[in-house]
């Protein structure tokens, strides 16, 4: 039964930028976030800061109404709590302070105007909140400014702002990409946290660099559309950057109409900042972040037992409630893994663990679509999860494990070619053994709680025994004998069924 959601209990964060102000509303603070209204206006406050020192009338008069309309849509959706933020161009700007004055009217709440250090922090917090234990340079690039921070898992260093946004760069170079080189050149061989990077990770956080993503995504034919999380080697990521700035530059780039229009000439000028920022901090692999500001400010509020729980494991807990038959089921069914591994003695990782603890509860996902259509829709809903924590080949390795779970492991019935790839065979193979335990688990269970506990595993020479308690013995059948011996078989034993 779908969990009725308590009202005022949604959040929202009003987000001014130098490029663009947002509305994001989340169904509830919690650790995984899930947004239930997003919707921007890009108005390019911003454009003019740098030069006359002012935000722009027109801007300006666009930002307003903008927020007018963000005002009355938290009041129709009846959001409990809203937070407001603004960034570079409204502290920088000499004008700013009468524009945020007029907001707050509007907005009837406190606007945060965020420092510089303020605004490093919290892309590296929403980073922590959306990436599974970082460990890197984050770097969020907005329209005004450019934020640097070190992040390792749970902490964050200090972090440093530059003026280097697409608006403030194209405004700081009158628009001559040689000295918008020149300048980003100057601004960054010098930065203490740059020095850092040197095979780590750079997460990239800002709606340009994500464009970037979108176009490598659609020019590489890569199998998923999925922004977070998606990962390009440092020297991939620097040759896509110098090309796409060579095209761009005069307009002969193929796929820009997947980028916003209002975003289009800015594309040069985050390629331009990524370029120089991975020839200085030398990192190993860029990873985009949709996760910055507005989820570092949230996660920042939570309580800190909360700010410590595996957000991937949280999302899958919510799935599981929402769309699973029983959820308690799915809790029996990741100790009834935990005992068959360690039965088998399965060599896992802790990674490893958290995976199949995560396919567990979402392996009942697609019991209400068509029995035909079950496994290949279940699995674009879990590639294609709005939910962070998790990586594209763990996306895969998940959603292929309950995918198996449905259709099967025949070779009528196998994946997409494009999407085994993002495995190993040894993952692929871990994906398949994962997806015939959980035939053998629903079938005797038929996903209601109270079975899986009262059935147990032995193992004797090279024989996997399943046993099941007397009460039970009646589930007993040959389609429950085949797909253990299945199961029994891609462990590397024989398998048979004992009624105790």
């Amino acid at each position: 039964m779908k969990r009725p959601r308590k009202r005022g209990a949604s959040v929202a964060v009003i987000d001014i930028g130098s490029n663009s102000v947002r509305l994001v509303v989340y169904e509830a603070l919690a650790r995984s976030l899930i947004p239930i209204f997003n919707e921007k206006t890009l108005c390019g406050l911003g454009r003019e800061v740098q030069s006359t020192g002012l935000l722009a009338p027109d801007a300006v008069d666009k930002a307003l109404t903008s927020l007018k309309r963000f005002r009355a849509l938290c009041r129709v959706m009846q959001v409990g709590r809203v937070f407001a933020i603004a960034t570079a161009a409204c502290r920088d700007a000499s004008n700013g302070a009468d524009f945020i004055a007029k907001a707050e009217r509007i907005c009837a709440v406190k606007i945060e105007i965020l420092s510089g250090p303020r605004e490093a922090k919290l892309s590296a917090l929403g980073v922590i909140s959306g990436i599974h234990q970082p460990d890197g340079i984050v770097g969020d690039l907005g329209g005004g400014s450019l934020e640097l921070i070190d992040v390792r898992r749970n902490s964050v260093r200090s972090g440093v702002t530059l003026p280097l946004g697409g608006l403030a760069l194209q405004d700081l170079a009158h628009k001559s990409l040689k000295r918008a080189d020149r300048i980003v050149r100057e601004a960054l061989d010098e930065v203490e946290q740059l020095a850092a990077g040197r095979g780590r990770t750079f997460y990239a956080v800002g709606g340009t660099w994500r464009a970037l993503a979108r176009i490598h995504i659609i020019q590489s034919g890569y199998p998923l559309q999925v922004m977070h999380g998606y990962s390009i080697p440092a020297a991939e990521a620097l040759d896509f950057a110098r090309r796409l700035r060579r095209l761009a530059a005069v307009d002969m780039l193929a796929d820009i109409e997947v980028v916003a229009d209002a975003r289009r000439p800015l594309l040069t000028y985050a390629a331009l900042v990524l370029e120089h920022i991975i020839r200085v901090a030398k990192p190993k692999t860029i990873v985009f972040s949709t996760f910055g500001v507005r989820e570092g400010l949230l996660h920042e509020k939570l309580p800190e037992a909360e700010r410590n729980k595996d957000g991937l494991i949280c999302a899958a807990e919510e799935l599981n409630e929402l769309l699973s038959r029983s959820a308690k089921h799915a809790r029996e069914l990741m100790a009834w893994t935990d005992r068959l591994a360690r039965v088998v003695k399965l060599r896992e990782t802790e990674e490893d663990r958290r995976l199949r603890h995560t396919a567990c509860l979402l392996s009942d996902i697609g019991w209400r679509v068509h029995p035909d259509h079950r496994g290949e829709q279940t699995l674009s809903l879990v590639v294609n999860a709005n939910f962070g924590a998790i990586d594209h080949r763990e996306r895969a390795f998940v959603g292929l494990s309950v995918f198996y779970r449905y259709a099967g492991l025949s070779e009528e019935n196998q994946p997409p070619l494009t999407m085994q790839e993002l495995l190993t065979p040894a993952q692929l193979e871990r994906a398949r053994l994962l997806g015939a335990a959980f035939r053998v688990a629903h079938l005797i269970s038929a996903a209601r709680p109270g079975v899986l506990p009262a059935t147990h595993f032995r193992s004797r020479d090279r024989n996997l025994m399943l046993v099941f308690e007397h009460r039970l013995g009646d589930l007993v059948a040959d389609r429950v004998g085949s797909r253990f011996k299945q199961l029994a078989r891609l462990i590397g034993r024989s398998g048979s069924i004992v009624r105790r």
